[in-house]
């Protein structure tokens, strides 16, 4: 089986991924109304994507981003509420062995660990199930929040690049933090 088939057959088999306080699970459209509430909220949004203007163009981005290839891709949702909070994926580089994880959660669930916590279960799927050889993400060098929870995970500052992208007219530099599976093992032992 190619590395490719092996990866998609793996995420395919774990879209339901339960933690002590939050269920990854699909992004459906019935999740509109939640994400909404988040991905409207300039504070919540800022370093991350435009703001959602309607809940037809959260609709809309749930099913071209997430339901239009849904491996990988999760709902961070909260046990205890039963409420969609945020989304955390792993887009799996099968030919470099490799994974980027993005994030995005509510900002009224910032501040309790749940995005460590996502992030710790993903780190430990990528490495333990798809047997990965690095993960990584990206953060806008003014967000810090997202910089200590990638810190908070064992992910190293491994590059700062300058003028990286463009958001909302503004030209930004982007920190790339990463963990081997070598350094992965060695936290986790």
């Amino acid at each position: 089986m190619e590395k490719k088939e092996k990866h998609q057959l793996l995420l395919a088999m774990h879209q339901m991924i339960e933690t002590p306080r939050l269920l990854l699970r699909p992004v459906t459209l019935a999740d509109a109304t939640d994400m909404y509430a988040y991905a409207s909220d300039e504070e919540t949004t800022r370093f991350v994507f435009p703001q959602h203007q309607s809940l037809e163009e959260t609709k809309l981005s749930i099913a071209t981003y997430f339901i239009a290839d849904p491996l990988g891709k999760f709902a961070i949702q909260d046990k205890s509420s039963g409420k969609m909070i945020g989304t955390i994926d792993l887009r799996v580089d099968s030919a470099k062995e490799t994974a980027e994880i993005g994030y995005t959660l509510s900002r009224l669930f910032w501040g309790q660990g749940m995005m460590p916590e996502a992030v710790m279960t993903l780190l430990h799927f990528g490495f333990d199930t798809l047997d990965l050889v690095r993960i990584y993400a990206l953060h806008d060098v003014r967000n810090q929040k997202s910089g200590r929870v990638m810190e908070k995970t064992g992910m190293k500052i491994e590059a700062t690049i300058p003028s990286a992208r463009s958001v909302r007219g503004q030209v930004v530099d982007e920190v790339m933090r990463g963990i081997t599976k070598d350094e992965w093992m060695k936290r986790v032992m």
